[in-house]
């Protein structure tokens, strides 16, 4: 097999099992190629990876070691997802009766969604320099779940899926009572052998107003014994300005939803607010749309004409 179809396979398959760990053997399986050659691929797929700035590829020795790929979002793409998804976000047309806001088109665009997980997953690399490994990313349904899957999909590690209600077919579950932004009493379970004692977990949700839901997962959590290694929400409101937790990510703060107005005031969250976007090496968002300029402070404002739909 020529060297250039080698390359192909071997970025194929690092780009698509992200986080996975790669036996050397398995390649040379595959590929019919010595050793020694596949060391000198991987070499170079190494470099063209970092210098590209898609990520890193690790190697772990020994006789059941082989390699593994990181996804890394440089702080230039990360800057462009952020301000890309507040501009979609600030759309007026999300306003929904009481002020909420549409979000299943977003939470359902898989090419968006790819980006923010590798941007969480990271970030996490990043707050955790002496390695970052989490045994599963736990989420509650429903929404939640493409978001926390991605970021699973980044991280290279299982989803787990919390329920509002148990189901008869996943056996003895652990269940919960926890109070929500609304301030009721709801409850969330998850099945005995969906965890392992002890396990390590990152903990996604898609949205964090008064923090309730996830107070509730982290006491679900110490049901298991299992460690958190890190919270991450897609969107984060400004107001409470005091969360019950600390030491969360998020992509978006939301400031504020005028109904009357037709306005939705959101912005990067304060940990990305620095991050210059670099429109000359990457000036399109997600999917290829362009990226409008932002105001002053970093706020998204769009107002909706008056008569429009």
């Amino acid at each position: 097999m020529r060297r250039s179809h080698r390359l192909a396979i071997i970025m194929h398959e690092l780009l698509t099992h992200p986080g996975r760990l790669v036996p050397l053997g398995s390649f040379a399986d595959r590929l019919g190629a010595a050793k020694s050659s596949l060391s000198e691929d991987l070499a170079l797929v190494r470099q063209v990876f970092a210098e590209s700035g898609v990520g890193e590829v690790g190697s772990v020795p020994g006789v059941t070691g082989g390699v593994v790929f990181r996804p890394i979002l440089p702080a230039a793409r990360m800057a462009v997802v952020a301000h890309e998804f507040c501009r979609r976000l600030a759309d007026p047309r999300r306003i929904l009766p009481g002020g909420f806001l549409y979000l299943t088109d977003l939470v359902s665009d898989p090419l968006l969604l790819s980006d923010v997980g590798e941007l969480f997953a990271t970030r996490f690399r990043a707050l955790h320099p002496e390695g970052f490994a989490p045994d599963a990313v736990v989420t509650v349904e429903t929404r939640g779940i493409p978001v926390a899957l991605m970021t699973a999909r980044a991280l290279g590690t299982p989803l787990v899926i919390i329920r509002r209600q148990a189901l008869l077919t996943e056996g003895p579950v652990v269940t919960v009572n926890y109070l929500s932004g609304s301030r009721r009493v709801e409850t969330m379970s998850l099945p005995r052998r969906a965890l392992a004692e002890s396990a390590r977990v990152v903990l996604v949700d898609d949205f964090m107003k008064a923090g309730g839901t996830i107070r509730g997962m982290l006491e679900l959590m110490e049901e298991f014994g299992a460690r958190v290694l890190g919270v991450a929400v897609l969107v984060e409101t400004a107001e409470p300005a005091e969360k019950p937790i600390s030491g969360y990510l998020s992509l978006a703060r939301l400031h504020r939803v005028d109904e009357a107005a037709r306005l939705v005031e959101v912005e990067p969250a304060p940990w990305l607010r620095d991050v210059q976007v670099a429109s000359e090496a990457c000036p399109d968002g997600p999917g290829g749309t362009p990226l409008e300029e932002s105001t002053g402070t970093g706020r998204e404002q769009l107002v909706e004409p008056a008569g429009s739909g």
